[in-house]
Order: C-alpha cells, then structure tokens, then sequence
C-alpha cells in the first residue's frame, strides 16, 4: 500500500510517468534511455516518479519471487532501487545541465590542452547494468573559444554519462555538449571502459575493454596533433 504522506505526488488516476510522456509527445520530442528530458518535468514531479517506479519494481521483485515482506535483506530494495534509478545513476536525464562559467580567451591561448583521466560511470541501456572507464578530452583552442575550468569538464561528463547508453553514443553526445560549450579550432574525445554486460553476464570476460574516440577538427586534419594527443594517454585505464 502507498504511504499516505506519498498520496499528494502520485495521481491515481494518471501516474507521473505518463503526464510527463505527454508533454514530451505534445512537443513532438523523443525520450531515448540517453536523451535529457529535464524540461518536460515539473517541479515536484521527480519524487512522484521515484514512488512510481519503486511500486513497479515491488512487482518484480515478487514476479521474481522474493519474499520482500519478510526478508530483512528485500524489504526496502524497491526504495532503495528507486532512488539509484530516478536520483543517482540515471538523473542525467532528468535534470537540466549543470551550470558552467565560461571565460574568454583573453590570453589567445591556441596549444594542446588536455583533461583526464576523468573517472565516469555509466549503465549499459541494453541490461542496466554497469559501464566504468575513463575520458581524456583534447582541445585546440583560438580567440573565439570560451574557456572553462577542469571540474566543469567532469561535472558535464557526469551529466551526459549518468543515463543509460551505448558507449559508442555516449562519447558522441558528450563531444558535442563540448564543442557546444567551447566552440574549440581542434576537438578530442577518448573513453575507455569495462562492461558489466560482458563480464557479470554473457562471456563473462573479467578483462576486455572498449575504446572510442572522437576527433573533430584540428585533430582530424593534424596526424602529428592527433598522435601527440594520443601518446599522452596510458594503453590502459
């Protein structure tokens, strides 16, 4: 039964869930596992799709055969699973980006800059379970580009990775948020990273890796600029 106090956020009539898919289809927009729908939700409206999706996955865990209303160990691990989802491992879709300062270049800085290793964690949309690995972000700068500090590059990573992906999306979406944001001559992207799909289930291949960059501009034209930034990074994460 639902918490009385939880009354307020869920309509019983029209769950959260499918307001919220309304205003999406109304608006003629798609929501794929890794697309941001953060301007489709209203306030108040996350917590009543965090009560949402923890009743569905009660039922689950009972389809699963759990008997979560007496095991000490299950009773709360819709809750709990809830909130991963909706707060923690997913919420890149489900808030607006985080907010970046950006600087001119007032110096006309134009030489290599590179940032990484940045540790993300992601979720693999086929199973939902885990991808971790790492990025290195190579950028050529000129007078137009706007600059912004080493944290904002993993704050934004974050923001992009914590949806459920395809590494080989992941890595395109994120180049694009930073070209956006900086507008660099050269821009790129290498992400490394282990699989749970792979080494939990399936093969179950403790050591494979994938590797995927991307490279844009200067680094497409550049073979010496691309192999620089290149050997900077460790054949292993």
């Amino acid at each position: 039964m639902m918490k009385k106090n939880n009354m307020n956020l869920v309509d019983p009539v029209q769950p959260v869930s499918q307001r919220i898919r309304e205003r999406i289809l109304a608006a003629r927009k798609r929501f794929h596992a890794n697309d941001n729908i953060a301007d489709f939700i209203e306030p108040g409206e996350l917590d009543g799709l965090q009560i949402e999706v923890e009743e569905k996955l009660k039922a689950v865990l009972d389809s699963l055969v759990i008997d979560t209303d007496n095991d000490h160990n299950t009773d709360k691990t819709a809750h709990r699973v809830a909130k991963m989802f909706v707060k923690e491992v997913f919420h890149g879709r489900y808030v607006k980006p985080p907010t970046i300062t950006e600087f001119p270049n007032v110096a006309h800085l134009n030489e290599l800059m590179m940032v990484g290793p940045i540790t993300v964690r992601s979720a693999c949309s086929h199973h939902l379970v885990p991808i971790m690995g790492k990025i290195w972000i190579g950028v050529i700068p000129n007078e137009h580009t706007n600059v912004i500090g080493l944290s904002k590059y993993a704050r934004l990573a974050e923001w992009v990775m914590c949806r459920p992906q395809i590494q080989e999306e992941a890595v395109v979406q994120f180049a694009d948020l930073i070209q956006q944001k900086t507008h660099p001559d050269g821009l790129a992207v290498v992400m490394q990273a282990s699989h749970y799909c792979m080494s939990w289930r399936g093969v179950k291949d403790t050591e494979s890796k994938m590797t995927n960059s991307v490279m844009r501009g200067s680094f497409l034209t550049n073979a010496n600029l691309r192999s620089e930034f290149l050997s900077l990074i460790p054949q292993r994460c």
